[in-house]
């Protein structure tokens, strides 16, 4: 099952066919079960394939809070020349970040220097809880979708350099597209799930640049939760971002940038930038 928010209204595609879908509850942990009732009652009418249109962020509500893990493929972290952290590392995205599949992410005009696309696994919390033991962690998920973990490269090692937090460089505005769709936990295996980051520039050249598994996280999702909710609380709507593989690489004006995952389906994002510097 894939749940898509549209401009036109929320579409669930089941057993191959797409159905409209009213009355969607703003908790994401509740959405299987109001689709599947829909289903069974017969209430959902038929309609197009929702990636046709106009396509909204996959969440009912803008997240309370995003969490990123930082150098959770091993070799990301080798391609800076870094070892894999001790403890998973994590930073926060702003909320104000996410924009949904097929959005333009226009970057400030006054940053004219590199920034970066990054494929990741996104967890959407639909339970909540602390001190959440490893045994029930997955429990507490709703379900999954993409992120693109845009991030301002240059901003962020010079920020390094002075010590300071990787925030502005995570944060400009749509530096966390999110999507196609909400995929309920129940219907995916995380156990070795293709995920794949794919540039197309404006003259038509393609670069596969990231491709990897999730079979290849260093701190798996159920491992997070705990590690995480021994620090802070985790909510409902919460969304936690996995980490990204090798293979990350500069933008320029004119890229459009998929990020996919099998079983979910393929993040869509145009960049638009000022020339490189």
């Amino acid at each position: 099952m894939r749940i898509y928010r549209t401009d036109r209204g929320d579409v669930v595609e089941h057993d191959g066919e797409c159905f409209e879908l009213r009355g969607l509850p703003r908790a994401a942990g509740a959405w299987r079960a109001h689709a599947l009732d829909e289903l069974a009652r017969g209430r959902a009418a038929r309609v197009a394939d929702p990636r046709d249109g106009a396509l909204l962020a996959p969440l009912a509500t803008r997240p309370g809070k995003m969490l990123a893990l930082g150098k959770n493929f091993r070799a990301h972290a080798e391609e800076f020349g870094e070892a894999v952290p001790e403890e998973p590392l994590f930073f926060n995205k702003l909320p104000e970040t996410v924009v949904g599949s097929g959005a333009r992410v226009a970057v400030r005009a006054w940053y004219a220097q590199r920034v970066d696309h990054e494929v990741e696994l996104a967890v959407v919390i639909g339970r909540g809880g602390a001190d959440i033991s490893l045994e029930h962690a997955l429990e507490h998920v709703a379900g999954y979708t993409v992120a693109n973990d845009l991030t301002a490269r240059s901003l962020q090692g010079h920020d390094r350099e002075l010590k300071y937090p990787w925030f502005r460089a995570k944060n400009m505005d749509g530096f966390c597209p999110l999507g196609p769709c909400f995929v309920p936990r129940e219907d995916l295996d995380l156990a070795d799930l293709a995920v794949t980051c794919v540039v197309r520039h404006a003259d038509g050249a393609t670069e596969e640049r990231q491709r990897a598994s999730t079979r290849d996280l260093v701190v798996d999702v159920p491992h997070a939760i705990e590690w995480l909710s021994r620090h802070l609380s985790l909510y409902a709507g919460d969304v936690i971002l996995m980490g990204t593989p090798a293979g990350v690489g500069p933008l320029v004006d004119g890229d459009t940038v998929t990020c996919a995952i099998d079983g979910i389906g393929a993040l869509v994002t145009a960049i638009a930038r000022p020339a490189l510097t």
